[in-house]
C-alpha cells in the first residue's frame, strides 16, 4: 500500500465515516492528507493512523487522547514511549468500561424486576 493513495471519498468509503468526520480529524491534526488543489490524498501513514483512531474509538478513547498517542509515535521512532502510553491509557479505560458495565449490569437487573413486577400485576 505505500504507493497507494485514497481520494477523499474512498478514504470515507474505506472507514465508514463522514466526509465531515473526515475533515474534522483534517482540522484537530489527527490526520494530514497530501493535498493536490482542493483533492486530498491519503497515503500509507494516512491510512494506518485512521485504522488507529477509529479503534481508539470503538474502544472508547477521546480524540484528545488518540491524538496524543498518535502524536507520540513521531516523537519517538522505537514506540517505546508510545507503547507505555497505550498501556497507561488502555489500564485506565478498562477500568472506566468495567465501571460502565457493573452499571448496566444493574440497571438491566432493577429494569427486569420492575417489568416483572408490574408483568404480574396483570
Amino acid at each position: 500500500m505505500s504507493d497507494t493513495r485514497l481520494s477523499f471519498k474512498e478514504m470515507c468509503a474505506e472507514f465508514d465515516v463522514t466526509p465531515r468526520t473526515l475533515r474534522y480529524y483534517e482540522y484537530i491534526e489527527l490526520l494530514q492528507p497530501e493535498r493536490e488543489g482542493r483533492s486530498r490524498y491519503y497515503r500509507a501513514r494516512e491510512v494506518a493512523r485512521m485504522k488507529l483512531i477509529m479503534r481508539g474509538r470503538k474502544f472508547g478513547f477521546s480524540l484528545e487522547d488518540i491524538r496524543q498517542w498518535l502524536d507520540l509515535y513521531d516523537a519517538d521512532p522505537e514506540n517505546r514511549t508510545q507503547m507505555q502510553a497505550w498501556i497507561d491509557l488502555a489500564d485506565g479505560q478498562l477500568e472506566e468500561l468495567h465501571s460502565r458495565r457493573s452499571q448496566i449490569d444493574e440497571a438491566i437487573d432493577d429494569l427486569q424486576k420492575l417489568r416483572d413486577q408490574v408483568a404480574k400485576g396483570l
